[in-house]
């Protein structure tokens, strides 16, 4: 998500705001749910799935669907070719409401979808690897993944359904991305409230957005290791559900109710980099993070716990990890002055912050990682 979306949305606020789903199911077997939630927004349903999701769980679900309920493909990019043969498919079927089933792409093209078209929406994420089947924007892309905006729907989903047995099923490596995007929102949320920034719905945070904030990240430190147990063995455990409604629902509140600041900013930065493409924004959030710590001079206990929750459950600490291990300086000079854009939000970061200091955090970051794993 980018920053400053309060400048996005409209007049700027100075009163505290926050915006949320409607409705948030979670639990094993939750995806049963679905045909009644469909009901309650009037029963005609336009289901754009994954492949995964329509071939795998939806599959299981077909005959109980409302009858004049559609499901269709998604085509795998939220671009502009997708959102227009999607608008073809809602304008002949005329459904009640717009239900996204998969990853963040498909859930994202789904809430567009249904924003343009005045519906509300449903969202079945199928992985818990972001907060999009929470948040109020979507991400639209080109045809070969890159990202080029960011729609602003004018409400959160109506209701979020997460089945916590598909996502046990689903690669570990989606959870564990989840956690580095997750573990971003306290650090981020605190530095918005030190600078007084603005947070991602047009105003400033609640007092209970930041207390989600901090909860994402205790639970994510005191779960996180068995939830990634448990994800390894595919089954469902109260440390797995806590760290899933971390991964969606805390971070999703927590962002965009708290705000942004540098790790997402060096995200971007990194994101521009063609050889990071591969590794998920989790991933590159989190290392994002540990840059961000440096950055804003956090203190050293701090850092040891937060480089060794990453080591831990796999999250990058180094540049290699993340794409950058051939990278020159001059390469990294260049995803600090991305991170540094005038729109991004590490500029909620205390002091002034230029891509040197930024180059140096990253610097520092990958060399404190590199011993990290030396030692581990």
């Amino acid at each position: 998500m980018p920053p400053n979306l309060s400048l996005i949305r409209g007049k700027k606020c100075t009163f505290r705001k926050a915006i949320f789903p409607g409705t948030y199911i979670q639990g094993d077997g939750a995806i049963g749910e679905l045909p009644a939630v469909i009901n309650r927004f009037g029963g005609k349903g336009l289901i754009v799935a994954s492949p995964s999701a329509m071939d795998g769980p939806l599959a299981k679900l077909r005959d109980q669907l409302p009858q004049g309920t559609t499901q269709v493909r998604f085509n795998g990019q939220c671009s502009d070719t997708e959102l227009a043969r999607l608008t073809s498919i809602l304008s002949k079927h005329g459904p009640s409401v717009v239900v996204g089933a998969g990853g963040g792409k498909a859930i994202d093209a789904a809430k567009v979808l249904a924003d343009r078209a005045g519906l509300p929406a449903i969202t079945l994420p199928t992985i818990a690897s972001t907060e999009a089947s929470c948040s109020a924007c979507a991400i639209l892309h080109n045809e070969q993944g890159v990202a080029q905006q960011v729609h602003c729907l004018r409400r959160n989903p109506e209701t979020v359904l997460v089945d916590s047995g598909i996502i046990a099923r689903a690669p570990v490596r989606y959870l564990t991305s989840g956690m580095g995007n997750a573990l971003a929102t306290w650090f981020e949320a605190r530095s918005c409230e030190r600078t007084a920034s603005p947070n991602e719905c047009g105003g400033f945070r609640t007092f209970s957005s930041m207390a989600l904030a901090r909860l994402c990240y205790d639970t994510l430190m005191e779960y996180g290791v068995p939830a990634k147990q448990a994800c390894e063995q595919r089954v469902v455990t109260p440390a797995l559900e806590r760290v899933i409604e971390a991964n969606i629902l805390l971070s999703g509140l927590g962002i965009e109710c708290s705000g942004l600041a540098a790790a997402h900013s060096i995200h971007n930065g990194m994101a521009a980099y063609p050889a990071t493409l591969p590794y998920h924004h989790g991933e590159k959030v989190a290392f994002g993070v540990l840059a961000g710590l440096h950055l804003a001079d956090a203190v050293p206990d701090e850092m040891t716990a937060v480089y060794g929750f990453c080591v831990s459950v796999g999250l990058p600490v180094t540049f290699a990890q993340v794409g950058l291990g051939d990278a020159s300086r001059d390469e990294l000079l260049k995803v600090a002055e991305r991170a540094c854009a005038p729109n991004e939000g590490i500029h909620h970061e205390a002091g002034e912050v230029t891509p040197a200091r930024v180059l140096a955090a990253l610097l520092a970051a990958d060399s404190m990682g590199r011993a990290r794993r030396n030692n581990a």
